[in-house]
């Protein structure tokens, strides 16, 4: 690195100027990668291998890709004397989940060509696609340029795509809120041009000027997430953002910000000090300020993170460690301005509004259930060739909601009858009538691609979900909505620690059961059960639900039953 920019980077962070050395691995694979561009392009001519270098693996993610194998093919090839079925997981930046018509049928035929033929909606707004060879890598990555979409920063140690509630509710409000939040992603990526050189096949220029301005060499400690919530809507779960944004409107016009500093899932069963935790409320700051507050909570994270200990490094913990008035301190003295006292607000819940909601006069959006975000074409139920179809004639756009689902936005009221046949010639026309369980659930994606999945998680939930179905029926809950999640470890990419019932992965068919986090998103679970299987589980949630259906209170959510009789 320059002599300048190491100067400039000791000056702004005490734990960075420390010697790398006696950092984490992650800290000098960092500082010692010429800003993200390590091997990875002689890596990706290597044609012995289907695999790149571990550090070539962990330089890949800030640039959207994760190295991974068919964990169900694991063990034949090893005795075989074969090297793991290595492929790739794309991930692209697609900020509030909007997306054209035109990008959805790039994103269409590039998993078509490249992914299986399938596509997952994330539980951060956006698609990643599975099973791509390393020698496709760049095909993937360019054709999603053709259309202006890029996979910067959608991993690795910086801010990953900003999240924006999907309501359908406020076409006029979302519609300002999602532009600012592209605005937002597209100013807090990495400014390194080793993203272009290496996918895009750009020349590599001499500059004098600082390659990351903001981020310095080595980056941020651990992966930064930030969304925008519109009340009464929290379905990006905002509590469990490293920052998120309450967005505050009055007199119908939105006037800013509450800030929600320091909240994550991320924990280790093994490892006490780590931790689910919630965001803090820690003030309010106008619309204009919205882009200087965001730098001012990144700053902070980038000066005063945990670089020595990647267990402990993400902003919640130097948020409990330093203090929420610490944080509000440094907030306004990196902003020239205190914030301002929060504003009021409500959430109702933290789910989606699934079918037609009229948005203005004669517009509609319509909201629909898509299991565990898996976008492809079984018997008699073609979901990727309906949209694929649907994209080609609809004028309006697609909205990737945070719970794994689907919005057709701007759909004209003339063309409602039409959509509705388009779904029922693909099998389709009952994909709502589902239990409200089923509605609120959302795994991770777990078995057999993601390399720390202990259990399985997508292609398990959807069974229990029916199984536990059953046992609320007997009870006489069957409509009842309980938000229920699981993922493969405790890492809780699905955002499990503030579901009403949560299971993640200890080994395979094992889970720790968690109950009674808040329908709202904003309180969290508690750990009822440790390592039980499915026997176990069920005979656990029977016995809760006969309780409650007997002892609950006048308008008692499940999740608010729970969590008494687990803290009781």
């Amino acid at each position: 690195m320059a002599s300048d920019e190491l100067a400039d980077l000791t000056d702004r962070s005490q734990d960075v100027s420390q010697p790398v050395d006696r950092l984490g691995i992650d800290e000098k694979i960092k500082a010692e990668s010429d800003y993200l561009r390590g091997t990875i392009d002689t890596a990706l001519l290597d044609q012995i291998t289907d695999s790149v270098s571990f550090e070539d693996g962990k330089l890949m993610k800030f640039h959207g890709v994760y190295q991974q194998d068919d964990r169900d093919v694991r063990d034949d090839r090893r005795r075989r004397k074969l090297e793991p079925d290595y492929r790739f997981m794309v991930r692209v930046r697609l900020p509030a989940g909007v997306c054209t018509t035109q990008q959805w049928l790039t994103m269409d035929q590039l998993a078509r060509d490249h992914g299986r033929a399938m596509l997952r909606l994330t539980t951060r707004q956006t698609f990643q696609f599975h099973w791509i060879l390393k020698d496709k890598l760049k095909d993937t990555i360019a054709g999603m340029h053709a259309v202006l979409l890029d996979t910067i920063a959608a991993c690795g140690d910086d801010a990953r795509t900003v999240m924006c509630t999907a309501n359908p509710d406020d076409g006029a409000i979302h519609a300002e809120l999602a532009a600012l939040t592209k605005a937002m992603s597209d100013h807090v990526i990495p400014r390194t041009r080793a993203y272009h050189e290496i996918w895009y096949g750009e020349q590599r220029v001499a500059s004098s000027a600082p390659q990351e301005p903001f981020y310095g060499p080595t980056y941020l400690p651990r992966k930064f997430k930030i969304g925008i919530a519109l009340p009464p809507s929290n379905d990006i779960d905002i509590y469990t953002q490293c920052l998120g944004f309450v967005a505050i409107v009055e007199g119908g016009q939105l006037s800013g910000f509450n800030l929600v500093v320091g909240g994550g899932m991320g924990r280790s069963d093994s490892d006490p000090d780590t931790f689910a935790r919630l965001g803090e409320v820690a003030g309010y700051v106008d619309k204009a300020d919205l882009i200087a507050a965001t730098d001012a909570v990144m700053g902070i994270q980038r000066d005063f993170g945990n670089r020595a200990i990647r267990a402990r490094a993400r902003f919640k913990y130097t948020v409990h460690d330093k203090g929420l008035a610490f944080i509000q301190a440094e907030i306004a003295r990196r902003m020239g301005k205190a914030l301002q006292p929060a504003r009021p607000f409500i959430f109702a819940n933290n789910g989606d509004s699934y079918g037609w909601v009229e948005v203005s006069p004669g517009v509609w959006n319509y909201t629909f259930f898509i299991e565990a975000g898996r976008i492809l074409n079984r018997t008699g139920h073609t979901l990727l060739d309906a949209l694929r179809e649907l994209a080609e004639v609809h004028p309006g756009t697609f909205r990737l909601t945070p719970n794994q689902n689907l919005t057709i936005a701007g759909v004209a009221d003339a063309d409602k009858a039409a959509v509705a046949q388009l779904f029922a010639r693909h099998g389709l026309g009952e994909a709502n009538a589902i239990s409200p369980l089923k509605q609120l659930s959302m795994p991770c994606v777990a078995l057999p691609t993601c390399p720390l999945a202990m259990a399985e998680a997508e292609r398990y939930l959807p069974e229990l979900v029916g199984k536990i179905d059953l046992r609320l029926a007997r009870h006489g809950l069957g409509e009842l909505p309980i938000t229920i999640r699981m993922t493969g470890c405790p890492n809780g990419c699905a955002r499990p620690y503030v579901a009403e019932i949560a299971l993640t992965g200890r080994a395979p068919g094992k889970y720790n059961l968690w109950l009674g986090g808040s329908p709202k998103g904003d309180r969290l679970a508690l750990l009822a059960r440790e390592n039980i299987g499915e026997a176990a589980i069920l005979d656990e949630l029977d016995g809760l639900f006969e309780r409650y259906a007997a002892e609950r209170q006048s308008d008692e959510s499940f999740g608010d039953f729970a969590h008494r009789r687990v803290q009781a």
